[in-house]
């Protein structure tokens, strides 16, 4: 076997000796960063991650009369069963029939019982969106005139909790075991065919197959409550998991498990079969052997990865069609990269040396990886976040920004491996010195050359006891003992390799969190629909009409200590308002409190507290001109009642004001 050669190429860029590679590795960049920003500049409307665009009621609306049904519009069409959308009253009894309709145009609707009183409702929903993420959400509408109410919603959302942490930890693994499984098995086939002979890299493909195998079996368990009750019981419910099987992810999943039972039969045929092709007269029978698992190695790896591109992001919103398949290219280029550096770096550690055509080729096969990375890459990132703000204002662009700084980290890592390639390469353009380890490999390749049959020893019959057999153990365990430091010394006598491998390590290592921030972005909305969802928000409230009134009722425990606040905001929209606010007892008479006050705040705007101190205009009415509401959003009313010297309460209330 021969060590890595001097004109070889580093892990994921050209050749050392060529200068050309380079430049057109940065002029290749800049083309895909001005592509970057056609694609930004001219962001045509999409959507992913399913967002509540509208409803009727409006949220925070005040009807008349008690409406039929209540209608909810989703950013795309989402998996809904009955019982997704709850309606209670204010003491928080259900009052729908139980029944979701599909009402078309993503819009879905549950009828109400007959008979409703007046008061506030709240009108709670928890779905899956069609890229299989849950999306969970709650808001009120009040009949007649707003009122208190006991509802309380729990404060987990939908897919947090531990068995969400749980479920993105499977898919993290699920990634990286993909990663292991296809990269390896591929740098193996394409690169070092002898590599299919070596321990420590059978060990990192079955590895990944094995971790890919176990983390779709938990993600299948762990579907049903990370989408509907967040119990970690539920995983075995097999009720559950039977309507899990009936989705388009129980699908996929299931899909999944038969596609490694096929790659079951690749690693064992690679690992075996083509690991005995290599006796004489064998050549032909070895390439037919190699061009079969080949087709088969890549028809799998075609449908694993597809089992994610079905079921996810490039799934749903615009162009479908074309972002199947581009996702498909993204996750096998990663898998080809990643998955091969991970092979390499084993070599490096763990293996004497490394076939000079291995690193060669793996170099053009990554090469060609990194840009097909960037051209998938980049059309997927104007497909979700399709604007320079949503790149900038949220968490998905944010997310996405720091992953396009970790693959710019592990370029630059790489070009410290080039370098130390080069030494490598220039070192042997003169008289070569000859180290420990070129010595000791060029002794064991005389030796395997020569190869000496083994005599056959006699062992007398009275040294065949116990006691001999105990001897030849510790002899045989202290000759692997050196046979492994030799092995050792071998891999380490070069400095320039070493750094070498240093240098993998480090990519290796950052290959580990960029997988990491991958992992997060597939399960963070995409920042096209959370700005979608926001400015659909942001209309429905525009179209709200009326003052806002609220009644808040008080009640201090002191003497003439309780009543109700009544507070009118009109118009009742952001901008300049006028506040009102009438104070009475239990009877309805007005009477005087010695202090009235109130506050806003909103809190997803971190905006506020926003105090008003009214003015006392008659027995029980306090007012305030020119109250400014600085938008559009759900606001928290906070209004304090102050009963005598001692006595005082605040009450806080919700409402959305336009």
């Amino acid at each position: 076997m021969q060590t890595i050669a001097p004109r070889s190429r580093i892990p994921g860029f050209g050749r050392v000796p060529r200068t050309g590679t380079a430049p057109r590795l940065w002029r290749l960049l800049l083309v895909l960063l001005a592509a970057t920003g056609v694609f930004f500049g001219g962001a045509a409307p999409a959507s992913a991650h399913a967002a509540l665009t509208g409803s009727d009621p409006k949220q925070g609306a005040v009807v008349d009369r008690a409406p039929d049904q209540v209608k909810l519009t989703f950013s795309e069409k989402v998996a809904m069963s009955d019982g997704s959308v709850r309606v209670l009253d204010p003491s928080g009894k259900r009052v729908d029939t139980k029944k979701t309709t599909d009402l078309g145009s993503n819009t879905y609707g549950v009828r109400l019982r007959p008979g409703l009183p007046d008061g506030t409702f709240t009108v709670a929903y928890q779905v899956v969106s069609a890229d299989s993420h849950p999306v969970a959400g709650a808001f009120t509408f009040s009949i007649g005139a707003p009122s208190d109410t006991k509802v309380a919603l729990p404060d987990q959302e939908a897919g947090g909790g531990l068995v969400g942490a749980l479920y993105d930890i499977a898919r993290y693994f699920s990634y990286a075991g993909f990663i292991l499984l296809v990269g390896g098995a591929a740098f193996v086939l394409g690169c070092w065919p002898r590599g299919a002979g070596a321990r420590p890299v059978q060990r990192l493909v079955t590895a990944g197959w094995v971790t890919l195998t176990a983390s779709t079996l938990l993600l299948l368990l762990l579907r049903a409550p990370y989408t509907d009750s967040g119990k970690l019981a539920d995983a075995f419910d097999m009720g559950k998991l039977g309507d899990v099987l009936n989705t388009k992810t129980g699908a996929s999943l299931v899909s999944r498990l038969l596609l490694l039972a096929a790659a079951a039969l690749f690693i064992a045929v690679l690992f075996g079969a083509y690991v005995k092709r290599e006796g004489p007269g064998q050549a032909a029978e070895k390439k037919d052997l190699t061009f079969g698992l080949a087709i088969g190695g890549t028809v799998v790896a075609l449908g694993i990865a597809a089992t994610w591109a079905m079921a996810e992001h490039a799934s749903t919103g615009i162009q479908s069609g074309i972002a199947m398949p581009v996702d498909v290219l993204h996750l096998l280029a990663v898998a080809t990269w990643l998955g091969g550096l991970a092979a390499l770096l084993v070599a490096l550690f763990r293996t004497t040396a490394v076939d000079a055509s291995a690193v060669q080729r793996f170099s053009t096969v990554a090469f060609t990886s990194v840009c097909v990375l960037a051209a998938t890459g980049t059309y997927q990132a104007w497909r979700q976040v399709g604007s320079w703000s949503a790149l900038t204002g949220t968490s998905y662009g944010q997310l996405l920004l720091v992953k396009i700084g970790l693959v710019a980290v592990l370029v630059g890592v790489a070009s410290v491996s080039r370098r130390w390639t080069g030494r490598i390469a220039t070192e042997a353009s003169g008289p070569a010195p000859e180290s420990e380890a070129a010595v000791v490999v060029e002794q064991r390749a005389k030796q395997t050359s020569k190869k000496p049959q083994k005599k056959p020893v006699t062992v007398p019959a009275a040294a065949q006891g116990a006691d001999d057999t105990e001897r030849s153990a510790q002899l045989a365990r202290q000759q692997a003992a050196m046979d492994t430091a030799r092995d050792k010394r071998i891999r380490d006598a070069d400095p320039h390799r070493s750094g070498l491998r240093r240098s993998v390590l480090a990519e290796a290592g950052i290959a580990v969190v960029l997988l990491g921030v991958t992992t997060f972005l597939t399960t963070t909305e995409p920042g096209r629909t959370e700005e979608e969802a926001a400015k659909a928000t942001s209309a429905a409230a525009a179209q709200r009409s009326g003052p806002l009134q609220l009644k808040v009722p008080f009640d201090t425990g002191g003497t003439d200590g309780k009543g109700t606040v009544q507070l009118d905001l009109d118009p009742g929209r952001s901008g300049s308002n006028t506040l009102h606010m009438y104070v009475k007892r239990p009877n309805g008479s007005a009477f005087d409190v010695p202090e009235v006050k109130v506050s806003f705040t909103n809190e997803s705007k971190d905006v506020g507290p926003l105090p008003v101190a009214p003015d006392h205009i008659a027995t029980g009415h306090w007012s305030a001109n020119g109250v400014q509401i600085p938008m559009a959003g759900n606001w928290k009313i906070a209004v304090t009642v102050r009963t005598s010297d001692i006595d005082q309460i605040t009450v806080k209330k919700n409402a959305q004001i336009g």
